[in-house]
């Protein structure tokens, strides 16, 4: 083992770090479990209304939902804000229409591909 010492800003560490032959290497690498596949993404939510589904571009939080069931909404108007990675998002109509399901409430985690609302 050789021991180091490392500076994180303005913190020292002291670590010590193994050293190994290349044979050693590969003998680890061989014996280390694969690592699992990744999961396979999730199928967006059948939508609960007619017309076209609004989908969640990403992992999230929905913060706020501005519009309901009935509402006419117009082109690039914010549907909802959605927060992921601490960031507030806008999630707007892609088209003219009227809002026949929706499918979030404010607090609820979203995964990506999730059916938010349907603009018909």
């Amino acid at each position: 083992m050789k021991k180091y010492r490392v500076n994180v800003n303005g913190t020292e560490y002291e670590i010590e770090i193994e050293v190994m032959s290349d044979a050693e290497a590969s003998a680890s690498k061989q014996a280390a479990p694969a690592a699992p596949a990744p999961a396979a993404a999730p199928a967006p939510a059948a939508s609960a209304g007619a017309g076209e589904a609004v989908n969640s571009p990403m992992p999230g939080t929905i913060l706020s939902v501005n519009v309901k069931t009935g509402d006419a909404v117009k082109k690039g108007q914010v549907l909802m804000i959605l927060e992921a990675m601490k960031m507030e998002n806008e999630i707007m109509a892609g088209a003219d229409g009227t809002v026949t399901a929706v499918m979030v409430n404010a607090g609820q985690a979203v995964e990506a591909g999730a059916a938010l609302c349907t603009i018909q």
